[in-house]
């Protein structure tokens, strides 16, 4: 430890080790995903939406492993021994990684059979194997098997004629053991439970009697292997390196690399092979062998493997099992225009900026239609849109076509390097093209990531911008389930900014200024950073001075240092982080001016909020940038200023339910470790902030 001073301020103790400043990226995202992991271990949470958390946690931690898990393996491999920023060796992180996600899978493999198996079961909702089954049922179950398994199913011997078949990446497989009743031979065999089909079986018309479709292969493997002797069986599943290189310098055409590359993928090494606990140790020393798989990359727990099939559990249509039904509403600037009063809803949107807070307020009413209109409007000229994440049958790709088939120009950014949304971007970008749409992919060597829509309509003589930016994906399917902020504008200076960046995303325009929005890599990270100088400076002359900041993740060792330093000076700085945070809240000399605070529920808190008292004169930026190296300088980000006091004072009651003791949240401790408040030292249940939120919009008039 050493003390730091300066100038009319006391002395200070400052952590010095790496270890002590920074908690490592990858345990505190497990860190997060374990935060996940407890709404569904609360027997509070709706038993449905337990078994929804439950999938989530497994789909996070596929992703996890396939990327950074993959990612500090390849250095391994590559000799690289270099600590990271928090002070850790990639073996030394590899190891308490391993011992890390063991924990959390025995966490989850406990919850679901201790606690949620035995719910569902109380209420009615049983998950069936084979032998429970009646004779109704299993004629009901062969039925099926029969006519839409048994037909797209490949078992694959294993012998000098058939070598260790190709296993596919997060594919869930049964191992079969085999013996030839003639030469008494045993004989491995390989059956590929088909992605494609549901992961339950109805057992017969009741919905709520299901059975694992692995479970009713298992019992028709004899189907498969006529004459052979099934001696036993067992689950394994394989998790592949999913991280993709694309060297853009070098790449004449971007999409056609992408397509290569997503090939690639399919391919990538083993990362984590998950197998059945009481697996045959011979037969896991044979797969542990052929897949070059190290006994740290193994995962060993009670089946059924692959929890993320529990969505189509989550989805049983039993409303008293999950959380309360609610609807959106219409943006309240937005109600009084009737749906097919085009020329009305600009007039709203010229009067006056909207604020839209999703999925509160509705995005189909408002974004969709924002470009629905404008895509039928003959008065608009030109569209141009920036897509990071969409579905294909998205009705915002649909109003893109539509207008270049009515002769509109429409420029669509398109970002195909959008992890695990690669494929589905080549799809529909390739469709873009097709209708006649401008389709470029942005800066080389930057993703874009920025949230950006203009219209440019024709009125009276003149040419106005309308825009929309946002937090979130131009997505309607997520922004039901994603908490995003986002405004409709038509101010000019806006407008004029927007422009700019789009010509900057489809030309070359690298100094382009800006007068109203921050862009990353170029004037985000200064400009932030200049506003957290401002802060301290106005806490050394007696001015109002604070900093609160909504993010996914918080990374940026630049950034923490600037907020530990916020804090020496005496400035308190709010975090609300639903991911990654890599700073360290609450150290004597360090940080005793931070508080972190999470927030996980129904909805995924998406938006980034950032706020400075700035001396009394509140200060609100909104946009797409987290405090992450990657956001800030590998991207195309942007932030866009709130300038209206009704918006500021909207975002700043946001921001004060987040914070607030009274609502249920994590708080982060001086180590790192999250800690779960839900009730009051009264014992009271604290407030769920996202169900005030929808009462709040609910009955707002």
């Amino acid at each position: 430890m050493h003390s730091y001073s300066n100038k009319g301020m006391h002395s200070y103790s400052i952590a010095e080790s790496p270890r002590d400043r920074l908690i490592d990226r990858e345990l505190s995202w497990l860190a997060f995903n374990e935060r996940v992991l407890e709404l569904a271990e609360d027997e509070s949470t709706p038993l449905l939406e337990r078994c929804r958390f439950l999938a989530i946690f497994s789909s996070n931690l596929d992703d996890f492993v396939m990327i950074r898990v993959a990612t500090l393996k390849r250095k391994i491999e590559n000799g690289i021994s270099k600590t990271n920023t928090a002070g850790l060796a990639p073996l030394e992180l590899m190891s308490t990684l391993s011992q890390r996600i063991q924990e959390l899978v025995e966490r989850q493999t406990n919850c679901f059979h201790n606690s949620v198996l035995p719910g569902l079961r109380e209420q009615g909702i049983d998950l069936v194997f084979w032998d429970q089954l009646s004779d109704g049922e299993r004629e009901h179950v062969n039925s099926i098997f029969s006519t839409k398994v048994f037909p797209v199913l490949t078992p694959l011997a294993i012998d000098p004629a058939h070598p260790f078949p190709y296993i596919s990446g997060l594919s869930l497989n049964i191992a079969v053991i085999l013996k030839n009743p003639d030469s008494e031979a045993e004989l491995f065999a390989r059956v590929k439970v088909p992605s494609n089909l549901p992961r339950f079986i109805q057992t017969s018309g009741d919905t709520k009697r299901l059975i694992a479709t692995e479970h009713v292969i298992i019992a028709n493997l004899h189907q498969l292997f006529h004459g052979m002797e099934v001696v036993n069986n067992y689950m394994f599943r394989l998790t592949r390196n999913a991280d993709l290189e694309i060297e853009e310098d070098e790449s004449d055409d971007l999409l056609a690399s992408m397509e290569q590359e997503l090939l690639r993928r399919k391919f990538g090494p083993p990362v984590r092979l998950e197998v059945d606990r009481d697996m045959d140790t011979e037969l896991l020393s044979t797969l542990m062998d052929e897949l070059d798989i190290n006994v740290q990359d193994i995962s060993r727990y009670k089946s059924p493997l692959d929890l993320t099939g529990l969505n189509q559990i989550a989805d049983l249509d039993i409303p008293a099992l999950k959380f309360p039904s609610w609807s959106n509403q219409v943006a309240m600037d937005l109600r009084a225009v009737d749906a097919d009063d085009d020329e009305g809803f600009y007039e709203v949107i010229a009067r006056k900026e909207i604020l839209l807070h999703h999925p509160y307020e509705s995005f189909n009413s408002s974004v969709v239609r924002f470009l629905e209109t404008a895509a039928r409007d003959p008065q608009v000229l030109a569209i141009k849109q920036t897509l990071y994440r969409t579905s294909g049958d998205s009705p915002i790709v649909q109003a893109l076509i539509e207008a270049a088939e009515a002769g509109k120009q429409v420029l669509a950014v398109v970002e195909i390097r959008a992890r695990f949304d690669e494929q589905a971007n080549v799809r529909w970008a390739r469709k873009l093209e097709d209708a006649g749409v401008h389709v470029v992919y942005g800066v080389v060597g930057l993703k874009t990531h920025a949230k950006l829509s203009m219209v440019v309509r024709q009125e009276s003589g003149a040419i106005r911008r309308y825009v929309h930016m946002g937090t979130g994906n131009y997505h309607p399917k997520t922004a039901r389930l994603y908490e995003d902020f986002g405004i409709l504008s038509a101010d000019p200076v806006l407008g004029d900014d927007v422009n700019k960046l789009f010509n900057q995303l489809s030309g070359f325009a690298p100094q382009t200024l800006f007068s109203r929005i921050l862009v990353a890599p170029r004037t985000l990270r200064s400009g932030l950073l200049e506003k957290i100088e401002r802060e301290i400076q106005n806490q050394k002359d007696g001015k109002p001075a604070f900093i609160r900041l909504k993010l996914n993740s918080l990374l940026d060792e630049e950034f923490i240092e600037a907020l530990y330093k916020a804090s020496q000076h005496g400035v308190k700085v709010d975090l609300v982080v639903r991911g990654i945070c890599a700073i360290r809240c609450g150290v004597p000399g360090l940080s005793e001016n931070i508080q972190a605070r999470s927030i996980l529920g129904r909805f995924l808190e998406h938006s980034r909020i950032f706020h400075f008292a700035n001396g009394g004169e509140d200060e609100h930026w909104i946009g797409s940038a987290d405090l992450m190296h990657r956001n800030l300088d590998r991207r195309v980000e942007s932030l866009v200023k709130i300038v209206q006091p009704d918006h500021k004072r909207r975002l700043n009651r946001a921001l004060d339910g987040y914070l607030s003791d009274g609502t249920s949240s994590w708080h982060m401790h001086q180590d790192g470790h999250w800690e779960r408040v839900t009730r009051s030292q009264d014992g009271e249940r604290l407030d769920d902030f996202q169900m005030k939120a929808i009462e709040w919009y609910r009955n707002r008039e």
